[in-house]
């Protein structure tokens, strides 16, 4: 079990990334195609990815990432810098400007009971040509693995941010802490538990810690293993068993019907429309997909005046909803 310590204003410094973190995505969809967890909701995504690869010519290339991000207790830190930042080029500049020291000392950690494989040998040299190909490694992955998926991601990180901030909005950041599956996450008396592979405690001691929403974790939360960086903690979504099987890459429901939709309503009416699977209220549209609370209202009432989404008043807030019709509209149902 993971325990968390939080001093005396230390909730005040909690903070919850804006959405998924490039190189954690990576990372760990990496883990799941190691293993074999939730399987009902990844196999068909393991599938499309293996073929992918493979098709892509860069079965070895993952490979070799693998070799530097097994499925274990500890992979290495210098690999997930981010605090929760989707953009490839910062994760990977944090990343390929990684000082030698570190590389070393950690790859050495990684590998102290067995051989090193050739290429995280050289990869712990720190040489320039072997980090530029690590970085292109990376960025093809990426985009076989992560990025044909980008729809359905947001869609599930949107949900659960928007969660988090009605939270947060009505009850401070210990409504937040205790808005999480107790079995998932455990607040109480100043502490945050968690499962994890071994008994660890971290106190905060005056630093922020990080909440960092992840598509590709599954069953526990993730934490960096060195104590001096700044704390994160990566927890998984509660995902649909068929998130990634109606409609394949893309993660859309129905056959294009993503695409289509955001040229029938427009990019952000349609990731509204996507979110309201699940009452919400319009602050929580507004912080999941980072717009004015006025302009989510706005754009709530055009989808309500469509019948698209239907609102109704919970105490002092309003709660919208996906409509049937918006179900059908989303599911590229376009004949209901």
């Amino acid at each position: 079990m993971l325990r968390i310590g939080f001093g005396t204003d230390d909730l005040n410094r909690l903070r919850v990334a804006a959405g998924s973190d490039f190189m954690w995505e990576v990372v760990l969809s990496l883990h799941l195609l190691q293993n074999r967890h939730a399987a009902l909701v990844f196999d068909p995504w393991r599938r499309q990815v293996r073929e992918g690869l493979a098709r892509a010519g860069l079965v070895r290339a993952t490979r070799a990432l693998m070799e530097v991000t097994p499925f274990a207790s500890y992979f290495p830190d210098f690999l997930t810098p981010g605090l929760g930042s989707p953009d490839p080029d910062t994760g990977l500049d944090a990343v390929l400007s990684t000082p030698r020291r570190r590389l070393r000392y950690e790859l050495a950690r990684l590998y102290r009971d067995r051989p090193m494989p050739s290429d995280a040998r050289r990869l712990a040299e720190g040489g320039s040509e072997v980090l530029h190909r690590l970085g292109a490694a990376v960025r093809a992955y990426h985009a076989v693995a992560v990025a044909p998926y980008k729809t359905v991601i947001d869609r599930a990180v949107g949900a659960d941010l928007a969660k988090r901030a009605d939270s947060a909005l009505a009850a401070g950041a210990e409504g937040l802490l205790g808005s999480y599956q107790p079995e998932l996450l455990s607040w109480r008396d100043g502490r945050l538990e968690c499962g994890y592979p071994f008994d660890r405690d971290l106190e905060l001691n005056g630093r922020p810690l990080t909440l960092i929403p992840s598509f590709f974790c599954t069953r526990q939360p993730v934490a960096l293993a060195a104590r001096e960086l700044s704390p994160v903690l990566v927890y998984p979504l509660p995902l649909a068993p068929d998130c990634l099987t109606v409609g394949g890459p893309g993660g859309a429901p129905g056959s294009g019907s993503a695409e289509r939709l955001h040229r029938l309503l427009g990019p952000t009416r349609a990731r509204v429309l996507e979110l309201l699977g699940r009452p919400m209220s319009t602050s929580g549209i507004a912080a999941a997909l980072h717009l004015s609370p006025a302009n989510a209202s706005r754009h709530a009432t055009v989808l309500r005046e469509a019948g698209l989404v239907g609102s109704s008043r919970d105490g002092h807030r309003v709660l919208h909803r996906r409509t049937v019709l918006g179900e059908a509209l989303l599911n590229g149902r376009w004949g209901v």
